[in-house]
């Protein structure tokens, strides 16, 4: 069976979107991207050299773009107007790429998303033909504002970013995903392999991690431990689960013809 996550009319395979941050080293990020199987990974242009500087090691010769699709994001950017200016410079040194991940944080302590920037950049790229994935609180009522400026996937949290809550509000997601006509991704806030595979049970397209596998113990360990939650998560929806019964016992065996 096809099942292709599809993204701006490009379909993936992997499900799993994966950053390149936080890591010991690229050998590292390189090893973590192969386990986890993602074919998108984002990448800061505030923090990671993808060609802004000559003399330095680059993520380009780590990660090629010919192998794996690029997701510039604006981590970082607490302004509409440094989110823009950022993912233009970004589809200038990607030679015109223009798959992004719009970010626009509210304070430097939760990074809680702003909303009301994030919506202000999302109308100015948009129109400048970006195709724009665009990180937002669990609020049913953006996401849908989101959706209907033109953004090509709405990734609410789970909870903050980098904290390993899991999903704190299933109750919205589902809101959210009943509601949308585009891809909806969990982004920010997972910490196991558990927390992927509940995103993608409640129907998620996929989900967006970091630091859940970089600030692992083992995080290529967990890059593969990952890989599988996605993949047994979306089999899982798919399927379609039992219905909850409270006091209702079922045996597991048929009772019918049973030996008196």
């Amino acid at each position: 069976m096809n099942d292709d996550l599809v993204i701006a009319g490009k379909s993936y395979a992997s499900r799993l979107l994966v950053g390149t941050g936080k890591y010991q080293d690229f050998q590292q990020t390189r090893a973590a991207i192969d386990a986890s199987g993602a074919e998108i990974v984002t990448v800061a242009i505030r923090r990671t050299n993808i060609g802004q500087d000559a003399n330095s090691p680059s993520l380009l010769d780590v990660l090629p773009p010919s192998k794996y699709t690029y997701l510039p994001n604006t981590a970082g950017c607490y302004s509409a107007e440094d989110a823009v200016r950022t993912l233009r410079l970004a589809r200038e040194l990607l030679d015109d790429h223009r798959l992004v991940k719009l970010e626009v944080l509210g304070d430097p302590n939760t990074l809680y998303p702003n909303v009301i920037e994030t919506i202000a950049a999302a109308k100015t790229l948009v129109k400048e033909g970006f195709d724009v994935m665009v990180y937002t609180s669990d609020d049913p009522i953006i996401a849908k504002q989101l959706e209907d400026i033109g953004c090509v996937a709405v990734m609410p949290l789970a909870s903050l970013i980098g904290s390993g809550m899991g999903i704190l509000n299933p109750w919205n997601l589902q809101i959210i995903i009943e509601n949308a006509h585009i891809p909806v991704l969990v982004d920010a806030g997972v910490g196991c392999a558990s927390d992927a595979a509940i995103a993608m049970e409640l129907g998620c397209a996929g989900v967006l991690m970091n630091t859940a596998i970089a600030a692992a113990r083992d995080p290529i360990l967990m890059a593969g431990a990952m890989r599988k939650a996605i993949e047994a998560g979306r089999e899982s929806y798919l399927a379609g689960r039992m219905a909850k019964k409270l006091y209702s016992a079922s045996p597991s065996s048929p009772t019918q013809g049973m030996i008196a």
